[in-house]
């Protein structure tokens, strides 16, 4: 059997939106004759830029060995195979396990990146997680559960930089996120939940450090929620007090001289 040239095609569905997915995303899905998803969080609304013969594999109750297996297959036979994740596979995405699977076996393939919804959050609040003087740093973690956080790397440690931080997967840890967040941030701190971000039902909670774990327990908030917290959120209320150099009027660069 011929050889395919097809390579296979991972892609950021992005946060939910259909619509947020990339044009580069949306061609892939377009000209796949085989998608598989993460159904578990990918909306089947994604799908809607498949052709009607193209063939839909929801990944959610697959093993590693079957994904990978299924992508084989039909790329030897020289279909197109798309790998669909949610927001962007470079973040929690899993698709490390699959590109090594797919390098033993010689098989190219491409990312094609997605919006994350960290940004999809930001965009919602019409906020920006980097002000001059408040913070030039945005960190993206998560809470140990089934799968380990390396100990530098604990929410604590991380939290003692007070930075713009964005808490993935970690909703139903909220009370020890908030305990821990506390120490650093201070129990009247502002945080925001955001939940379903961009898809219906979508909601954008302003609380604080001590009121998140109560106000996610009266929303019922179990699932598909992040967590963020740092002084840009005070900002975002009250209007920074600092212009960036960017567009100041006296200041000059390459493109902008006096």
């Amino acid at each position: 059997m011929k050889r395919a040239k097809n390579p296979i095609i991972f892609v950021g569905a992005g946060p939910g939106d259909p619509e947020l997915i990339t044009l580069k995303g949306k061609k892939a899905l377009e000209n796949a004759d085989l998608i598989i998803y993460a159904g578990s969080l990918v909306p089947e609304k994604i799908l809607k830029w498949a052709k009607d013969k193209c063939e839909r594999v929801n990944s959610a109750k697959l093993s590693l060995e079957l994904i990978v297996r299924r992508m084989v297959e039909a790329y030897k036979h020289g279909k197109k195979v798309v790998r669909v994740h949610s927001g962007d596979p470079s973040l929690y995405g899993a698709i490390q396990e699959q590109i090594v699977e797919l390098e033993k076996l010689s098989i190219p393939y491409e990312i094609i990146p997605g919006v994350t919804a960290a940004f999809a959050a930001a965009a919602a609040m019409g906020c920006e997680y980097t002000l001059p003087d408040i913070s030039q740093t945005l960190i993206l973690t998560r809470m140990p559960g089934r799968t380990n956080v390396p100990e530098a790397e604990s929410l604590r440690s991380l939290a003692a930089h007070k930075t713009s931080m964005a808490i993935y997967l970690s909703i139903s840890f909220v009370d020890e996120v908030s305990k821990i967040l506390k120490e650093s941030y201070g129990k009247k701190a502002p945080a925001v939940i955001a939940h379903k971000i961009s898809q219906p039902g979508q909601k954008i909670i302003y609380t604080t450090l001590e009121e998140m774990p109560e106000i996610v327990r009266k929303e019922k908030i179990e699932r598909q929620a992040l967590i963020m917290v740092g002084r840009v959120l005070s900002v975002k209320q009250s209007g920074p007090k600092k212009r960036s150099k960017l567009y100041h009027k006296d200041f000059s660069h390459t493109f902008r001289k006096w």
